[in-house]
């Protein structure tokens, strides 16, 4: 059985997280993009998408990925990412995902960035 996707948003330094679990596939649209808007209205500079506690994410859900990257994008927010597998890091470099959103080993490191 899928376990059922929740994205939660808390603001760190500036920078706004989105705590995501579960899977990510087409059930998690609405929840992604309800999270993303509630970091967009924190005003936040950058959003962190913290991947630690995602089970899967299939083709459906690297859209949904890509689909924050453009409104992150189009708003000037900058967009990262924390808690990849190796899998899923191999993945996001295959489709080049990596090549516009910086991946971070850890949320420190992150963070570090939006500090600096």
């Amino acid at each position: 059985m899928a376990e059922p996707f929740v994205a939660n948003v808390r603001s760190h330094d500036g920078a706004a997280i989105l705590d995501l679990r579960g899977e990510i596939n087409l059930f998690a649209e609405q929840a992604m993009n309800a999270a993303y808007t509630q970091a967009a209205q924190l005003n936040a500079k950058t959003i962190l998408l913290n991947f630690r506690d995602v089970t899967y994410i299939n083709s459906t859900g690297i859209a949904l990925v890509v689909g924050l990257m453009a409104q992150a994008r189009k708003s000037g927010r900058k967009l990262l990412a924390t808690g990849l597998s190796d899998h899923y890091q191999e993945i996001f470099k295959i489709t080049r995902l990596a090549d516009f959103m910086t991946i971070y080993a850890d949320e420190e490191r992150a963070l570090s960035e939006v500090r600096n």
